[in-house]
């Protein structure tokens, strides 16, 4: 295979993301575009691929875009229709998150990609292919610092703020509002970097006005493979007026945080910056799962975010959730 050739399916914002980086990779080419909304397909195909085309279905553009992989980007109650469709038509699939609506559709797409083993499905978690964290789960798997005792985060965004109208305001397809949506890359961060399960928690959340979940504050416990309880407390707030990312893994010699895209260790009262080379340390560091994508399907890299990773995120968002129901009642 020489080029990826690849369609886009969703042209919003991640659409565009997505889009602009397979743009600018050589090991990629952008053949087609679809959108509900066919004017943004359009948009985003004149930015991008002048010469490609826009398609009036998603299925169109599996079936006559002459394309190697899939690139969905639609709302999360589309993916498991989609996915599929692609799979059918032998498309390589790079999913955006959540995987699925429901537990029974990620359940199906898990084992659609185990039962296609010619194809690649990638999860679009993006946080797993930044430098920062793979050198944070890097340095708590060299157990050097000893077993993780507890672990605190805090997430904020001005989110709320750019949602009236879309479909993240609409609690039919957009599961768990903020928590769901931005809130799912902290979930999934958290079990890919310490292999944690979840024991139990207690949860509280407010819509704030919108029609999904805006805050929503977390405490519990996970467990270690011993089964050890570990303490955990996560807090989301998408009503912000800036983006603060902010995550604590503390361990029994050391607590490895990562600020704003920064790594950091603190021992004895101390808190200093590790030493990242500069294409590893701060926002430009970051990769992406389009790279990650691409890699793997050019056999350069495993499949670090499978389908897979998307179960247990949907089901701490459901405990998350019942719990926060079960408290409002």
């Amino acid at each position: 295979m020489d080029t990826l050739r690849c369609v886009v399916i969703g042209c919003g914002r991640m659409g565009l993301a997505h889009g602009e980086l397979l743009a600018a990779d050589p090991r990629a080419a952008l053949t087609g575009f679809f959108d509900a909304n066919r004017e943004a397909a359009t948009q985003l195909r004149d930015r991008l691929a002048p010469n490609a085309d826009v398609f009036a279905s998603a299925d169109d553009a599996f079936s006559q875009a002459e394309a190697n992989a899939a690139i969905i980007c639609t709302p999360t109650s589309l993916h498991a229709s989609q996915v599929k469709a692609a799979a059918r038509h032998n498309l390589h699939v790079m999913c955006e998150k959540p995987l699925g609506a429901t537990r029974d559709e990620i359940l199906d797409l898990i084992e659609l990609s185990h039962s296609r083993r010619d194809l690649h499905f990638m999860l679009g978690y993006q946080r797993r292919f930044w430098a920062i964290y793979r050198r944070m789960k890097e340095e708590i798997e060299s157990g050097q610092w000893g077993r993780i005792v507890a672990v605190t985060a805090v997430n904020t965004e001005r989110w709320q703020q750019t949602i009236a109208g879309t479909w993240r305001d609409d609690p039919n397809i957009n599961y768990g509002g903020y928590l769901g949506d931005a809130g799912s890359h902290r979930l999934d961060n958290l079990f890919y970097l310490t292999g944690l399960s979840l024991s139990e928690l207690a949860a509280r959340s407010s819509k704030a006005g919108s029609n999904v979940e805006i805050v929503t504050l977390v405490n519990g416990e996970l467990k270690d493979a011993e089964n050890r309880e570990v303490p955990f407390s996560l807090s989301f707030v998408g009503n912000s007026n800036s983006f603060h990312e902010e995550l604590f893994i503390h361990c029994e010699k050391a607590d490895l945080i990562v600020r704003n895209f920064q790594l950091f260790i603190g021992r004895d009262d101390k808190v200093e910056l590790i030493d990242l080379p500069a294409e590893h340390s701060g926002r430009e560091s970051t990769q992406n799962p389009v790279s990650g994508f691409l890699d793997l399907v050019y056999g350069a890299a495993e499949n670090i975010s499978p389908f897979e990773c998307g179960l247990p995120v949907f089901d701490m968002t459901t405990a998350i959730l019942d719990s926060a129901r079960s408290h409002s009642e």
